[in-house]
């Protein structure tokens, strides 16, 4: 069965690195779908992403990483995922992720959404948080996965 976990990624953080892992897990295969949204400023734009994905999840045999523009439930028809990987970290989050879970299966009938509970040490984290501190030069060691503290640094230097 072919998952896609799809996000903006920007950047990655340990919270979408543990769900990814997780889902390696329950998955045959998993595509990590970096959005290209034109409309939304984006510190890294979608091939850095990518490639910061790709070097985090290297170790990972039954991950792979895309990037996609337009709607999930399309792209995921495309390349034949039948499940939406979406991460919960509280209730405001559940209430969202629902409603797009509601429109993904409107469009694309054949996709199941399955929500995977972040793990506790990580409800906090969330790339604005990350950006947020990054901005004020503040420590995002133990936020996002060791090889992406540099490009994250660098690009808060210029």
């Amino acid at each position: 069965m072919k998952a896609i976990y799809a996000g903006s990624f920007d950047p990655v953080t340990l919270g979408h690195l543990d769900l990814i892992r997780r889902a390696s897990f329950l998955f045959d295969e998993v595509v990590v779908a970096v959005l290209n949204n034109p409309n939304k400023h984006c510190l890294f734009d979608a091939e850095e992403r990518k490639h910061h994905l790709e070097l985090v999840t290297k170790d990972l045999e039954n991950v792979s990483v895309a990037t996609f523009s337009g709607l999930l439930a399309e792209f995921a028809a495309q390349i034949g995922a039948t499940v939406a990987i979406r991460g919960l970290r509280n209730v405001v989050d559940f209430a969202s992720e629902y409603q797009m879970h509601v429109i993904n299966h409107q469009l694309n009938p054949q996709i199941e959404t399955v929500f995977l509970a972040a793990d506790r040490e990580h409800i906090a984290l969330s790339s604005t948080n990350v950006k947020e501190v990054a901005t004020f030069g503040g420590s995002i060691h133990g936020m996002v996965p060791e090889e992406i503290e540099p490009f994250i640094i660098e690009k808060y230097k210029k």
